[in-house]
């Protein structure tokens, strides 16, 4: 008989995941935000939706990751264009938001920077988005927004933005 015993974890206590530390980690940086215009004297904004890693589909501000030497707002431009089919111009910066999650052979540590962005034209479409991400676009009032998206940092984003924007933030 052996004196090893095996660690079990006490009543209350969760058991320690160093498995997900020792993983490598993959720093993501993605840009993106809210594209404001005005459609009959209201305050709307593009939404997407696309699938989470479970397979829902969630309601959320179009972004991505920043190709080649672009800037945080260039790169948010570019994914705006190309997930909503709207073309605008960055007004301001609104939040930078980072956080982590666990992929099968690594960890993910992601930095995303929102802006406040003006529409310029265009029409409403997922067909140029190269990634297939975006399955849906659509046109939300600024009061209805926050009740539409998923993620409570999304919804915080458009706080920072109605308080610029109409001042009851």
């Amino acid at each position: 008989m052996s004196s090893h015993r095996s660690r079990m974890p006490r009543a209350g206590t969760r058991p320690r995941r160093t498995a997900a530390r020792s993983l490598p980690v993959v720093d993501e940086t993605s840009a993106g935000g809210l594209i404001i215009d005005v459609q009959d004297g209201r305050a709307v904004t593009a939404v997407i939706a696309r699938r989470n890693r479970g397979g829902r589909l969630e309601w959320c501000l179009p972004k991505g990751h920043l190709e080649g030497n672009e800037t945080a707002e260039q790169a948010a431009v570019r994914e705006i264009a190309e997930e909503t089919g709207i073309t605008g111009r960055v007004l301001r910066h609104l939040a930078t938001v980072d956080y982590w999650f666990a992929g099968e052979d690594h960890r993910v540590h992601k930095v995303v920077h929102h802006f406040l962005l003006e529409a310029l034209g265009g029409s409403l479409t997922t067909e140029n988005d190269p990634d297939h991400e975006a399955e849906d676009v659509e046109w939300v009032t600024l009061d209805d927004v926050a009740r539409r998206l998923a993620y409570p940092n999304e919804r915080r984003i458009v706080a920072a933005a109605r308080e610029i924007l109409v001042g009851d933030g």
